[in-house]
Formats: structure tokens, sequence, C-alpha cells
């Protein structure tokens, strides 16, 4: 009985461990997507990472354009579409939802702290436009 107990004990240290580990992957992978505890988004530095990045589709001051919709749009505002939702469309891309621009591809070579960055511009815009 023992023998039996002690494999019993040793396969459940196992399955523990194994479910830390993919628990720390995920808080990893989470981590990589925002930007440091602290970071403080200049939206400064946004506007110019917009224009880089955004403009093309989201059109100059996030007013949207033939190729994308507008961002300084009620239905981006904070209470509909919170901060993580951009995080995660920069990351993965999103499917078309709301517009018929067909679907936001991933956009590569943005930090998490350039997106923060994009973000507080985007809502900076929006609230000059009385989006809130």
């Amino acid at each position: 009985m023992n023998g039996k107990l002690a494999i019993v004990a040793a396969m459940a240290t196992i399955l523990l461990l194994a479910a830390c580990e993919r628990q720390e992957k995920a808080a990893t992978a989470e981590k990589k997507l925002l930007p440091p505890a602290g970071f403080v988004a200049d939206a400064g530095v946004g506007e110019r990472l917009f224009r880089a990045h955004c403009a093309r589709c989201h059109g100059p001051g996030a007013m949207g354009s033939d190729q994308g919709p507008p961002l300084v749009h009620s239905v981006y505002r904070p209470a509909h579409h919170a901060d993580l939702a951009f995080y995660w469309a920069v990351k993965d891309g999103v499917r078309q939802h709301h517009w018929h621009f067909g679907d936001m591809p991933a956009i590569k070579g943005l930090s998490a702290e350039d997106v923060a960055n994009i973000i507080a511009y985007v809502r900076a815009e929006q609230r000059k436009n009385g989006i809130r």
C-alpha cells in the first residue's frame, strides 16, 4: 500500500508542477502584452507611433479612412473597448465585428510600451471629441 501511495503522490506532484508551469507561461505572456507596472504612457509619443503604424488604416487623428474604422468613435469608448482590447488587437489582430473593413492583422514591431503610448494618444483624441 505504501508503494501505491508513493506513486500516487509522485503523480500528483508532477501534475501540480505541470499546472504551475502552464500558469507561469500564461502570466509571462500577459506580462509581455502589457507594459511594466508603473509605466506612464505619453500621448505625444503615441501620436508619432500612431502616424507610423496606424494612421494608414485608421486615418489622421484616428478619424478613420476608407481602409479602417475611426477610433475616435463611441464604439471605442473605454466602457465598450477597454485598453486591453487595443493591446490584443495589436498583438493578435481582430476579426471584423463592428465595421465592414475586413479583419485587422496583427501589427508587428510594437512593444507593449509603444501600444500604451498609442492608446494614450487615442484616448486623448477621444476626450477632445467628447468621448469618455
